[in-house]
């Protein structure tokens, strides 16, 4: 798991392309990433992030915030 401005994704590896991947979880947008190495991975992680908060601020658009963050902002009261 990696975690980067509030987002979350979950890591595979596949053995036969020799490729880590990542698929931003939690939220309705498909966000997907892929890397040689880990450190290549978060890389292409926080990339993918940034460049989707861009497009979706140049789109006037509002992000999808991560199911975890949404809970934790609805009141009880």
């Amino acid at each position: 798991m990696m975690q980067y401005k509030g987002y979350e994704a979950k890591i595979e590896y596949d053995e036969e392309d020799r490729l880590f991947f990542g698929r931003v979880i939690n939220i309705e947008d498909v966000i997907v990433f892929d890397g040689l190495s880990v450190d290549e991975l978060e890389q292409a992680f926080h990339q993918v992030i940034d460049e989707y908060l861009a497009d979706c601020q140049a789109l006037n658009k509002t992000p999808d915030k991560p199911i975890s963050q949404l809970s934790s902002s609805i009141s009880t009261g």
